[in-house]
C-alpha cells in the first residue's frame, strides 16, 4: 500500500513545475474551500509564492526570494546592524 500525498504537498508540487497557477485550479483540482489559506501556510513553511492578478482572476507562482527578502528577514530576526551583500 502507497501512503498518500497531503493535499499541501501536491498543490507545493504543482507550484514546482514553474508554471503559473489560478487560484480556480486549486480550487476545483484539489477541493480547497480557500486557496489562499493554502498559499499563506506553504508561505509561513518558508516557500516565496508570488500572487498576479491577470484579468481579475489571481495566478500563483513558485518563486525565489530577491536580496530584498533576505535581507528583510535577516533583519527581522537579527536586527538591521547585520550585513548583507
Amino acid at each position: 500500500m502507497t501512503a498518500r500525498l497531503s493535499k499541501k504537498t501536491k498543490v507545493l508540487n504543482l507550484l514546482s513545475k514553474g508554471n503559473n497557477v489560478a487560484w480556480a485550479t486549486l480550487r476545483e483540482r484539489f477541493d480547497l474551500v480557500s486557496p489562499r489559506a493554502m498559499v499563506d501556510t506553504l508561505r509561513s513553511e518558508g516557500h516565496v509564492i508570488y500572487a498576479n492578478t491577470v484579468g481579475g482572476k489571481t495566478f500563483y507562482r513558485l518563486g525565489v526570494p530577491s536580496a530584498a527578502i533576505i535581507q528583510a528577514g535577516i533583519d527581522a530576526v537579527l536586527g538591521t546592524d547585520q550585513a548583507y551583500a
